[in-house]
């Protein structure tokens, strides 16, 4: 005994109708966020939070580091 699967062919064209909606929908929306700078956080620096000032230096560490190496041994 075998089992048939029937898919009709206006299925099949309307499933590959709607992967290239998707797809072309997809495209145009992620050039639409990269042309407003949406994602620009995510792979640059992170900006400070607006009530901070703005200082460049970088803070202070937490606790003293053991330097490491054959000459503080």
């Amino acid at each position: 005994m075998g089992f048939v699967l029937v898919i009709s062919l206006p299925f099949i064209f309307f499933s590959i109708l709607l992967g290239f909606g998707c797809y072309f929908l997809g495209k145009h929306r992620g050039r639409e966020e990269m042309r407003a700078g949406v994602g620009a956080q995510i792979y640059g620096t992170p900006m400070p939070p607006p009530g901070v000032a703005g200082g460049s230096s970088p803070a202070a560490e937490p606790f003293p580091m053991k330097k490491e190496g054959p000459e503080n041994v």
